[in-house]
């Protein structure tokens, strides 16, 4: 048998061990979120292609912070509604994967607010929240 640990040591190794094992922190950004309507076409990623269109209409518009010149064409996220002016209007638990297909300052149509992260589809915004808010406060994870 092996010598045993100094006692030190023995109450520490439970704690190392409960903090190695402990899930690793979450690697996502916190925005603000608005949506808009048609017309979609044309967009600044991908001109009047019809067939850029998810078929489950999540996409979005990416804001000036997520924009990137452009590299954020094509681009997945997964979006979660964090919280409202409006006290429950996320929906608890939904989370969905957009696609980005425009850019926010070139859109055709506006959003129900400016100067946000992303602009949804209305979708993707009724797919976590209620239709009846403007601006919600999001999680999104590349």
């Amino acid at each position: 048998m092996g010598k045993p640990l100094p006692l030190g040591l023995s109450n520490l190794l439970p704690w190392l061990l409960s903090f190695l094992l402990l899930p690793s922190p979450s690697l996502a950004d916190v925005g603000t979120a608005s949506f808009y309507g048609p017309p979609y076409l044309p967009t600044a990623c991908y001109g009047s292609d019809e067939g850029q269109f998810p078929a489950d209409n999540l996409y979005a518009a990416s804001g000036e912070g997520i924009w990137d010149n452009g590299a954020s064409c094509g681009r997945e996220y997964l979006v979660r509604c964090l919280s409202s002016a409006t006290p429950d209007a996320c929906v608890d638990g939904q989370t969905i994967q957009v696609v980005i297909l425009d850019h926010a300052a070139t859109l055709n149509s506006m959003p129900s607010t400016n100067g946000t992260t992303m602009v949804l589809s209305t979708t993707a915004f009724g797919m976590i929240t209620q239709q009846s808010v403007e601006l919600i406060n999001i999680e999104f994870t590349p």
